[in-house]
């Protein structure tokens, strides 16, 4: 933790309120079917914290429902030591928010909207400052109409940080950004939290989880399914081995080998002659099968690693999704 967020963290004690965020049984239905189902989390003040979870999951409604735009049905919600349902008002000055499209007048241009919206503020940020900031200076009097994706995305976040918030709510913040975009964001967005703004994320993006966040909930069914750090997620399955030879090996060969190894598959993995073994957790034995078959069909083992699995595989495990983007 930075001097910044432990800073921010003592500073919320003090005050009585020890979390920025703080979710106890969270509970909505719809027509009878729960969409969010006894969701508990908190986040500590100045942390980045990120939701995961396929559609359907009840991310939306949870994040609904933190901002006050939509009713609970059962539990506890408070936002800055404050219940959303009952203080919208108080919170509007304290929160931004970065919601996905809509709401901008199409004929505005991003310097006049970062303007008009400064009045709004007793203390806001220097609008040409945040323009800098979110890499939109060369388009700032460019008509929002006409905007790519990913800068109407950043022009989004300039907004939710306009206000100097205590907290900031990001809806897919880098979506529709090429990768240039989407790294100066990331550093923007992990700036906030070393500076003890609290960020509250939800993305499909694995990698901005990566780099950014400092905890992640993984909801599925409207339940958490796995909460912890971006590395410990990780490492809660079995280890895994890859190795790589010194040729691709066909589909008859895949199926061989995975033979050879019991109960395992062997399966493409990032990039030719590169391959994973899935099914069977690594052992000495596995090791062995592994190099005896290759030696029989004089075939060179260049590489050779066990390693915990991806982020990515591990989401994939928890909410039996297919994929996610890159």
């Amino acid at each position: 933790m930075t001097v910044a967020k432990a800073a921010a963290s003592g500073a919320a004690g003090a005050s009585g309120t020890l979390d920025a965020i703080s979710v106890i049984d969270l509970r909505k239905s719809y027509g009878g079917r729960p969409v969010v189902d006894g969701l508990s989390f908190r986040v500590a003040a100045g942390d980045v914290f990120a939701i995961l979870g396929p559609n359907g999951a009840g991310k939306t409604t949870t994040v609904e429902i933190l901002e006050g735009y939509r009713r609970r049905d059962g539990g506890e919600v408070r936002i800055l030591g404050l219940d959303p349902a009952a203080s919208g008002a108080e919170l509007r000055g304290r929160v931004g928010l970065m919601l996905q499209g809509g709401g901008i007048y199409p004929q505005a241009r991003p310097r006049e909207i970062l303007h008009l919206f400064a009045r709004f503020y007793r203390q806001p940020r220097n609008p040409d400052e945040l323009l800098e900031q979110a890499g939109l200076a060369d388009v700032a009097t460019t008509r929002y109409k006409v905007l790519s994706g990913g800068q109407k995305q950043r022009l989004g976040l300039a907004l939710a940080l306009l206000g100097r918030p205590e907290l900031v709510i990001l809806d897919e913040p880098t979506a529709g950004m090429d990768p240039a975009a989407k790294a100066s964001t990331r550093q923007l967005i992990g700036d906030l939290g070393a500076d003890g703004t609290t960020v509250l994320l939800t993305t499909h993006e694995l990698a901005d989880v990566e780099r950014m966040a400092d905890r992640i909930a993984i909801v599925d069914h409207g339940r958490i399914v796995a909460a912890g750090t971006p590395s410990e997620l990780a490492a809660g399955a079995a280890p895994r081995l890859r190795f790589r030879l010194d040729r691709a090996l066909d589909a008859a060969d895949l199926t061989a080998l995975g033979a050879r190894l019991g109960s395992g598959t062997v399966q493409d993995d990032r990039g030719p002659g590169r391959y994973l073994v899935e099914g069977v957790a690594s052992s000495p034995t596995l090791v062995a099968a592994l190099a005896g078959w290759c030696a029989e069909r004089g075939l060179l083992i260049a590489e050779l690693h066990t390693t915990g699995a991806t982020l990515e595989e591990r989401y994939l495990a928890l909410t039996g999704e297919q994929a996610l983007n890159d």
